[in-house]
């Protein structure tokens, strides 16, 4: 008798292919048969008339400090994923010299808009080398298994401490240096590398990544120490705008490693085409079995703003400042009085603290919508504040102002910042059908007061195979193997990613037709009562990760199988 049977499904296996009938039997953490037939199970899951597909593999994460304090990952947690990969964009906590841990904190709050407050109160600091990180993450239990990377800026700045940490060049001890501890991280279990080279990210303090300006040669040692390790990839956010200029070398080190080299893609209002340059080099490195490879979002990197938000449009007024930190009762009865009303949106701003990024954010009415709703991702021009201002002959600003207060003063506005130039998303739709690329940059754990893309691999397959109404769907079997198949086997992961016998026991039972994510709203649930957008969804009727049920409709079990991964995974043969 089996563990466990799920049985009547309608199964998409991750490989691509159609959509069949099959019951699928579970032992310990493997899956021993699919088909008809297979015997009964300890167990038994129905899942007549619901869609069986592998678990979700997250190749985009930044879960390392909330991995050592929530074995429930969430959100994405409550999203199917059974496998997630942290340490992107060359940020996180290994290696971390003792007097280094203040400022690391200050650069993922910078970057990746974690509080600095929650990270304080939440990490515990039991390592200092990148391997006593694993052992750390190894020591605990989780909903999922996750995989880590190597951060460059955490390594640079602990081989070169200030010089490192200011982007001084590195020396070519600093390279060997950095060359030895990636290598020794790589062997004691890390996936890949990461890196960031762009202006986009800073730390709290203003100051850029580590590695942002770093030589070319400083970035082939890293890959030198992929070589050494035997595995590896290479996984970089970047200028967009000079983003070709950086595909010769990233090229390069793809052909000398030969392991997938991939870097961070979106569609920018400053450079609304250069995608197309980045896709057509993809195409050539395929033609020459170039590993050179591009993550892609499922959606707009869609900045939320709400009175309690990191950011809203009137942020900088001067009339802010006593607001920010009044209690939330006090702020929204303040908030009514016609005359703060006046200060915040005619009164003067704090233009030298906003800086021109965030000035765009807070003022490009035309790009801003109110947020309602699942489908509101992909919102029409004329629903904008500027479009609904110029119909109702009122300034978008009380527009914008209107909508806060609104649903109680929980009101929340979108700004799709990403992937929105052209007023809807076409772009994705083509780079989603691209072989080159990836489906990541859901940024679990990350810009979590500012931005709630967690619950991406829920959406993919609602919004992009079920619900889109503003241009063409994608295809359920495409959908499913680009979460699964091809994420896990990028990082070597060939374990998972397909129900088949002899692969890793991760599924997810979905109610397809029920599927949704909830609208995102903002929780105090973060370590020291910091905040964070939390958006969950329905549907899941199981997640299993390892053999075991981890979640059941829609509510964790409370079974935490999920560990940490070192290296990679060999196919089961």
């Amino acid at each position: 008798m089996h563990d466990l049977v799920i049985r009547n499904g309608s199964v998409i296996d991750g490989s691509g292919g159609p959509v069949r009938s099959a019951d699928i039997a579970i032992d310990g953490e493997t899956i021993v048969a699919v088909g008809d037939d297979i015997g009964a199970g300890s167990r038994e899951i129905d899942a007549a008339g619901l869609l069986v597909t592998p678990g979700w593999v997250d190749m985009h994460t930044h879960y390392d400090a909330q991995a050592t304090w929530d074995p429930e990952l969430t959100p994405s947690g409550w999203h199917g994923v059974t496998t997630a990969v942290m340490g992107n964009c060359g940020v996180g906590f290994a290696p971390a010299a003792p007097d280094r841990h203040d400022w690391l904190i200050r650069l993922m709050e910078g970057v990746e808009d974690i509080p600095g407050s929650a990270l304080t109160a939440g990490i515990q600091w039991e390592w200092e080398t990148f391997a006593e990180y694993l052992d750390a993450l190894d020591r605990r239990s989780y909903v999922m298994d996750i995989g880590t990377q190597v951060p460059h800026g955490a390594l640079r700045a602990y081989v070169m401490g200030d010089r490192g940490a200011a982007n001084e060049p590195a020396t070519a001890a600093d390279r060997a240096e950095m060359r030895r501890l990636a290598g020794d991280a790589l062997r004691a279990g890390a996936l890949a590398i990461s890196t960031s080279r762009t202006p986009l990210h800073r730390s709290a303090d203003g100051e850029l990544v580590p590695g942002t300006h770093a030589e070319i040669d400083e970035v082939f040692a890293l890959g030198d120490a992929m070589l050494d390790a035997g595995h590896g990839g290479f996984q970089g956010a970047y200028d967009h705008a000079r983003l070709p200029e950086e595909l010769p070398w990233l090229r390069r080190l793809a052909e000398r490693t030969k392991l997938p080299v991939t870097v961070n893609l979106q569609q920018t209002d400053t450079a609304p085409e250069v995608w197309r340059e980045v896709v057509a080099e993809l195409d050539r490195a395929a033609a020459d079995d170039v590993p050179l490879y591009a993550q892609v979002h499922g959606r707009p990197v869609g900045v939320l703003m709400a009175w309690e938000a990191t950011l809203h449009p009137f942020s900088f007024a001067t009339a802010w400042g006593p607001l920010a930190f009044a209690s939330p009762e006090k702020r929204q009865a303040k908030l009514h009085d016609p005359d703060v009303r006046k200060a915040l949106i005619d009164g003067p701003r704090a233009t030298e603290l906003a800086g021109d990024f965030t000035t765009f954010l807070t003022t490009s009415w035309h790009k801003m919508f109110c947020f309602q709703g699942e489908t509101d991702y992909e919102p029409a021009p004329e629903t904008s504040f500027a479009a609904i201002a110029a119909r109702d002959r009122r300034r978008p600003e009380d527009v914008a102002y209107d909508h806060l207060l609104s649903d109680g003063g929980h009101g929340v506005l979108y700004f799709p910042l990403f992937n929105y130039s052209d007023g809807n998303l076409d772009v994705l739709h083509d780079l989603h059908r691209h072989p080159r690329t990836r489906m990541g940059l859901a940024d679990g754990g990350a810009h979590v007061g500012s931005i709630c893309d967690g619950s991406t691999p829920s959406f993919m397959v609602a919004f992009w195979t079920r619900d889109r109404v503003r241009g063409p769907k994608l295809p359920l079997e495409l959908i499913v193997r680009r979460q699964t198949r091809d994420t896990a086997f990028h990082y070597g992961l060939s374990d998972r990613g397909l129900i088949a016998p002899g692969m890793r026991a991760d599924v997810n039972v979905i109610d397809y037709d029920r599927l949704a994510i909830g609208p995102p709203r903002l929780a105090y649930d973060l370590p020291a009562g910091a905040k964070r957008f939390v958006q969950s969804s329905t549907g899941y009727r199981a997640t299993i990760c390892r053999g075991p049920v981890v979640r059941e409709d829609d509510e964790f079990t409370g079974a935490l199988p999920g560990r940490l991964i070192r290296g990679p995974r060999p196919a089961p043969r």
